[in-house]
């Protein structure tokens, strides 16, 4: 359990800070409730919040070390936040996670720390919602199929949150380079017994078999070269990325970006998705061509056009989110201690 804070009665003002273990944040936190949080929060809160650019560092050729604050004075958000996170990708091979995360909270008021907690858990749950959210909005409302691309700790984060927010989904296939992985991770879902009664979980080692069959499609890889072919996804397909973070990196190619109207979570995006920066090159799309999640949200941009167009998110993570996860968190600790 979570060590508890000593708080004034009067001023409920943290004199130690708490840490918040693994088992309490996957207590806390729920996947459709964390989206419904941030559709409310998103929206206010984005344009008062002070989120400089993430600073990454090159450890190696491969390996990398990012640095992502956020903060904000606002009554309703009174709270700095920041995020370190390592990424080895090279772990997988030694059977052990490529992404390892701490977040600390503050309080903008005091300065105090509140609270710390595994960043890597709360990445895998904000970095999820994120997408169902994305899919709440875009995908078709008689989505039936959702094929999962990647098996790794992701995954089964974001299959629950696109079940979450489509739930006239029936049918889940999941693939990955190594197929043991996608089957133990079906095999695993199937028991769990997640999603709404009748969801199936299977695996499938042939991607481009599997690629038109998806109404939704979210892949969570560190793929280089793309593994989605725009020419495959069905008509009215709504894809999602969330495994690309440097211009070296790249899911899908550009004709899936051409075939589709594209979305993005905040504008890093632009600089950092190596699948936008490349289309943006080559002339495939234009910046101003892509919208953004806050105005979907906020009705300034308009989604799904028809059930034939096909959409495109992707997401390279924002402290802003993690941050409003933190809260919920934290906030939630507090109430319920």
């Amino acid at each position: 359990m979570a060590s508890k804070p000593n708080i004034s009665n009067n001023s409920a003002i943290i004199t130690s800070p708490m840490f918040l273990t693994n088992e309490s944040l996957h207590s806390i936190l729920a996947h459709d409730s964390l989206i419904q949080h941030f559709h409310t929060y998103l929206p206010t809160t984005s344009s008062t919040l002070h989120t400089p650019i993430r600073q990454s560092y090159d450890l190696s050729q491969s390996s990398s070390l990012l640095l992502m604050p956020s903060w904000s004075s606002t009554p309703s958000l009174p709270y700095i936040g920041v995020k370190l996170v390592t990424y080895f990708p090279q772990n997988s091979a030694l059977n052990l996670p490529g992404i390892h995360a701490s977040y600390v909270l503050f309080s903008s008021t005091t300065g105090q720390t509140l609270a710390s907690m595994d960043g890597t858990v709360l990445t895998l749950y904000r970095t999820s919602c994120v997408s169902g959210l994305a899919s709440k909005i875009l995908a078709r409302n008689d989505s039936k199929v959702l094929v999962m691309v990647g098996a790794g700790a992701l995954a089964p984060h974001l299959i629950k949150a696109h079940l979450a927010a489509r739930p006239s989904l029936q049918r889940v296939i999941i693939w990955n380079r190594t197929i043991k992985k996608a089957a133990d991770l079906a095999e695993k879902l199937n028991k769990d017994c997640i999603g709404n009664a009748g969801v199936r979980f299977e695996s499938n080692g042939n991607l481009e078999e599997i690629i038109g069959l998806g109404d939704i499609v979210s892949c969570a890889t560190n793929a280089d070269a793309p593994l989605i072919k725009g020419e495959k996804l069905k008509q009215g397909a709504h894809l999602d990325m969330v495994g690309s973070f440097k211009e070296t990196m790249r899911e899908c190619d550009d004709e899936a970006i051409r075939r589709g109207r594209v979305f993005v979570d905040n504008e890093a995006a632009l600089v950092e998705a190596g699948e936008l920066v490349g289309a943006f090159e080559r002339g495939v799309t234009k910046k101003e061509d892509v919208g953004f999640l806050v105005e979907l949200i906020k009705g300034e941009q308009v989604g799904r056009k028809s059930s034939e167009e096909i959409t495109v998110f992707k997401s390279v993570g924002s402290a802003v989110v993690d941050l409003l996860a933190a809260q919920l968190v934290y906030e939630s600790y507090i109430k319920d201690k």
